[in-house]
């Protein structure tokens, strides 16, 4: 089965993709197991990293097959030239390595119905607890984070009274002062966009595969965020450290 390593555990692991065979019966936690005892450093982290498999998160009792695709994901942070997206229902949801445009994405989303449009951006700062950054370099599990956007635009259209919403992250390395995640919500009345534009950068930090390095003039550092630990994958993933 292929196994990939993302952020920092790519960095512990030295490299980023293995392929290991298992035993029959073999599940997850036998493959974390496997190099945990290899990279000390990934035991240590048992209680923040998740696993998936086939681009699903998954719990370590889960078997695994023969052509399986194993990922360690970090905890997240919140390449290839084209546009990954997904449009459906007048919704848009993308990664790409271009500057993420706000205005035009808005206008794509926009109908005569519409009375309000709210937007927010992520934008790279130029310092980490007054340490001067330089820039930062942002990547992800690309189709995972695709679908996972998808996923959650979708919820929110549904749990609010919102006409339309995009979800787009960029990736690479981007300077100060650019727009890393854009999150631009339609709707007939204010309130119902700015809750929706809130949970919608809200839930990206928290559950969406993509890590980000800081570049400093004295080093760099792959930021440490947090899973959601509302979510059972993630509860179980803990445990299982």
């Amino acid at each position: 089965m292929k196994v990939l390593f993302f952020g920092m555990l790519k960095d512990i692991a030295g490299r980023a993709e293995d392929c290991l065979d298992m035993e029959d019966g073999a599940t997850l936690g036998g493959v974390f197991d496997h190099y945990g005892n290899r990279y000390p450093r990934l035991r240590e982290m048992a209680g923040s990293i998740l696993l998936a498999r086939n681009q699903e998160f998954a719990g370590p009792a889960t078997q695994v097959v023969d052509g399986d695709e194993i990922a360690f994901l970090p905890p997240v942070s919140g390449g290839s030239d084209s546009l990954l997206e997904i449009s459906e229902n007048g919704n848009f949801f993308a990664l790409t390595w271009h500057p993420i445009v706000p205005r035009k994405i808005a206008d794509r989303l926009l109908r005569a119905e519409d009375g309000a449009v709210v937007t927010f951006e992520g934008v790279v700062r130029n310092n980490t607890n007054g340490r001067p950054t330089h820039f930062l370099d942002y990547e992800c599990y690309e189709p995972m984070a695709l679908n996972l956007l998808a996923r959650i635009g979708r919820e929110i259209a549904a749990a609010y009274a919102i006409d339309r919403i995009a979800l787009v992250h960029r990736l690479g390395r981007m300077l100060i002062g650019e727009t890393s995640v854009a999150v631009i919500v339609t709707a007939a009345h204010r309130r119902a966009a700015f809750e929706a534009a809130l949970e919608g950068i809200d839930r990206i930090k928290r559950v969406v595969p993509i890590w980000k390095k800081e570049h400093f003039a004295d080093g760099e550092v792959w930021v440490e965020g947090e899973w959601d630990r509302n979510a059972a994958v993630a509860q179980s993933m803990a445990q299982s450290g």
